[in-house]
């Protein structure tokens, strides 16, 4: 059983949660959107096959215990749910980034869900598959990826008319980097008093000239 990987690397976590932890991601290839700010168009098709035996290989040699499988669209290769049961076999600490237009159902309950629900200037939002809202258990995230005032209103709407049974800490507003400033939507999210988590991607804050293997 082959999984067509785009990279595989060691850093720290830095578009969840766990933010500011060391982190082994498994980048797989292909996604099923074309995002306008998206930073990883080099995933799109570059990749080689690999079987699950190998990536776990690979993941063991970095030993550490958290693991992101990321895109691209992990969901699109049939067997992202084995790699990832595999991985949860093995005693790894699971995430998995995906872009919400999938049924993340497929995928083990012990596999952290970051879904990322996306927003108008994305020019994918129709794309989303709003069920997933009702598919996530306690541990599991929802991501909005912000990129002007539209973008947080919808974020904030979907939220009001989908809100999810799980904690409301794990909702988290995300700037478009280079476009959205910061303080423009922290300041939004305070005068709104909402419940969510401003993030930001402290990969591109350490090392913001790095395009790839961050």
């Amino acid at each position: 059983m082959t999984i067509l990987v785009n990279e595989i690397f060691y850093s720290i976590q830095g578009e969840s949660i766990y933010s500011g932890r060391p982190c082994t991601f498994v980048r797989l290839t292909g996604c099923n959107l074309r995002c306008t700010y998206c930073d990883t168009r080099y995933a799109y098709e570059e990749g080689v096959e690999m079987e699950i035996a190998e990536i776990t290989r690979r993941v063991a040699a970095y030993n550490c215990r958290l693991v992101e499988i990321t895109g691209g669209e992990p969901l699109l290769q049939t067997e992202t749910p084995l790699l990832i049961l595999r991985l949860l076999e093995n005693g790894y600490e699971v995430l998995m980034e995906t872009n919400g237009s999938l049924d993340i159902s497929e995928v083990d309950a012990g596999c952290v869900k970051i879904v990322d629900i996306k927003c108008p200037s994305s020019d994918a939002s129709e794309k989303n598959d709003l069920e997933n809202l009702k598919r996530l258990n306690p541990k599991d995230q929802i991501k909005f990826v912000i990129g002007n005032r539209t973008d947080y209103v919808y974020a904030k709407k979907t939220i009001e008319l989908n809100r999810p049974d799980f904690p409301e800490d794990h909702i988290l507003f995300s700037p478009v980097s280079g476009k959205m400033p910061p303080a423009d939507l922290a300041e939004w999210i305070l005068e709104d008093n909402l419940n969510v988590r401003l993030h930001l991607q402290i990969q591109k804050i350490i090392w913001p000239d790095r395009e790839k293997g961050v």
